[in-house]
């Protein structure tokens, strides 16, 4: 059998692969060719539910069971956007054997008390923050999503929804620059699904690629997604007049290829968004922040009260807001705690730090001790 008959290869002779709008490339089938010489079929998982998955293969849609590829570690486990290998015709029922490498992977830790991290979608190009105008702007969990969208080796994007019911132009414009302050070098893109401004753009930019739609309930992440593939595949639902929050419409992650190019992932609404192991990601979030601190006299100056502080300097001068400063010390911390949780060297790091902080604490209160008496 030449290379060119091998399930899940590029034929000399259709100059488009079936599995190409769906973000398989030459780099997808050289990673495949070992599986492929096996027989086996590639394909992408669209949703997972259950322990079964919808898998979108040459040969169309087909109902696969995960059961071979469910490990202890639930980073490892077969996700929305995974490329994976299949039986091909015939078997019943269809097995999924194995999955690629992944290029990219959206995580966040998971509300258990097990320290767990939850891959949300994997082999993203844009991260997409949908966060609505019908609210006061939480600047503090839009700064926490992108910390994530930056770890996990997606672009992000922030998408400003229902612009439409901001009430003139001018408020519009000031909620923007809000937002862009929060979002350094992150594109920040006011929409409506209910007059279609903004659409084309978003659009543009989602053609490029795989993107994944994230947000908490009530964001109009699902109305964002009929906009974008043109019908209404997505149901939608009102937000409570009570408090304005919304219900979870998306109750899976589903993966949808777009009529002007590129694949959507829409995910359900996200009530909680914690870190998991995202300390570059913080970093290039406050990056700012992290270049005031290269510039401070001590190279593990904490930011509170140590002489030559730049952050501090940065602060005391308007510079640097403290909203924004206490933002970044939190999740920091955040990262710091989930790390430590998982991770045993760097729990006695922390303990090492926080017994030498306290030693200097006693040691500066004694002298001070001394200096009163």
């Amino acid at each position: 059998m030449s290379f060119s008959s091998l399930p899940g290869s590029f034929s000399s002779s259709s100059s488009v692969h079936p599995l190409q709008p769906y973000g398989w490339d030459a780099e997808w089938e050289a990673e495949f060719a070992p599986f492929a010489e096996q027989g086996l079929l590639p394909g992408r998982v669209a949703r997972v539910d259950r322990g079964l998955c919808d898998v979108i293969t040459s040969a169309g849609t087909v109902r696969a069971d995960t059961e071979f590829v469910v490990p202890r570690d639930p980073m490892k486990v077969v996700c929305t956007g995974d490329w994976v290998a299949v039986d091909p015709d015939g078997g019943t029922p269809r097995y999924v054997r194995t999955y690629l490498p992944r290029r990219t992977a959206f995580v966040r830790s998971t509300s258990s008390k097990r320290s767990e991290g939850q891959i949300l979608a994997a082999n993203v190009d844009h991260a997409i923050i949908a966060v609505p105008l019908t609210g006061d702007l939480d600047l503090g969990r839009i700064e926490r999503f992108l910390a994530l969208a930056w770890e996990s080796g997606a672009q992000p994007l922030v998408v400003l929804t229902k612009a439409d019911l901001v009430p003139d132009a001018v408020t519009l414009s000031y909620l923007v620059q809000d937002v862009e302050t929060a979002a350094p070098g992150v594109p920040v893109l006011a929409v409506s699904a209910a007059t279609g401004d903004g659409i084309d753009v978003l659009a543009a930019v989602a053609a490029g690629g795989t993107s994944v739609l994230l947000g908490q309930s009530g964001a109009g992440k699902s109305t964002l997604a009929n906009a974008l593939l043109g019908e209404d595949v997505m149901d939608v639902q009102a937000t409570r007049d009570v408090d304005g929050k919304g219900r979870h419409t998306t109750t899976t992650r589903n993966l949808l290829a777009l009529p002007g190019g590129g694949v959507l992932i829409d995910t359900p609404g996200l009530r909680g968004v914690g870190l998991w192991d995202a300390q570059t990601g913080v970093g290039q979030v406050f990056a700012e922040i992290e270049e005031l601190a290269s510039r401070c006299r001590f190279h593990d100056c904490a930011h509170t009260a140590e002489p030559g502080c730049a952050v501090l300097a940065a602060l005391d001068s308007g510079t640097l807001s403290e909203r924004r400063l206490e933002s970044y010390r939190k999740l920091m911390r955040e990262n710091q705690w989930i790390v430590a949780k998982t991770d045993a060297r760097m729990r006695a790091e922390l303990r090492r730090d926080w017994k030498r902080k306290g030693a200097e604490g006693k040691a500066a209160m004694e002298a001070k001790r001394g200096r009163w008496a």
